[in-house]
């Protein structure tokens, strides 16, 4: 539905265009077959005048119904629907798994690339803004572990936490939120199927309008439990 009222009112002027043609060769068209049907004297002509006009009526119809159906769409119903609406809520194919772990697909890939040193900063964090507060950069993490930070902009719409190997750009989804948050807990993450090793660790919000910002990464290190 959502994606039916963005084509909608994102090719209104073209949709109007399209059925101003059609409405001018429909008009046409209805004109020409209200005219034979009044000059029509035999009853055979009189009829195949009358279908003609009928289909002329059914279609103009059709036209009209479609314009008003579009402008009542355009210009009452989508400006009323708040902006995240049109933004599809994680699923499956955003979030791997809901329990904040990783897929075997994912987990296989990890431990297929090399592990880079990673420097303890963080790297893009905003203050009372977007900002992963634990774990720190160059925290030392195993087993289950609950992060937390603040993600908190104008015209939010959600955000999502990644994961990668340090110096890799093979980022995995561990999961996401729909909530604004300040200074609490984010959604967890089980770490104890990850190869020890050095990671990043990111956090990723993306505004109403679907624009992702500037994501906050920080580096980590997975320790054996």
């Amino acid at each position: 539905m959502a994606d039916f009222l963005k084509f909608l009112a994102e090719y209104e002027a073209l949709l109007y265009i399209v059925l101003a043609i059609g409405a001018l060769f429909s008009l046409r068209w209805l004109f020409r077959a209200w005219s034979d049907w009044r000059v029509a004297v035999f009853s055979l002509e009189r009829e195949f005048s009358a279908r003609r006009l009928t289909r002329a009526v059914v279609i103009t119809s059709v036209l009209i119904v479609f314009f008003c159906v579009e402008f009542s769409l355009t210009s009452f119903v989508i400006p009323s629907l708040p902006a995240d609406f049109f933004l599809a809520t994680p699923t499956l194919d955003l979030i791997s798994t809901p329990t904040g772990t990783l897929s075997p697909e994912m987990m296989t890939q990890f431990a297929a690339q090399p592990q880079n040193a990673s420097q303890p900063n963080a790297a893009g964090c905003t203050p009372g803004q977007i900002e992963l507060t634990f774990p720190a950069p160059g925290e030392e993490i195993r087993g289950s572990i609950e992060l937390t930070g603040t993600v908190n902009i104008p015209n939010f719409g959600f955000y999502k936490y990644e994961v990668a190997p340090s110096g890799s750009d093979t980022w995995a989804t561990i999961a996401a939120g729909r909530a604004v948050v300040v200074d609490a807990a984010l959604g967890g993450w089980d770490t104890s199927a990850l190869t020890p090793g050095d990671y990043q660790l990111r956090l990723v919000v993306i505004d109403n309008q679907g624009t992702a910002l500037t994501p906050c990464v920080v580096p980590v290190q997975v320790i054996p439990n």
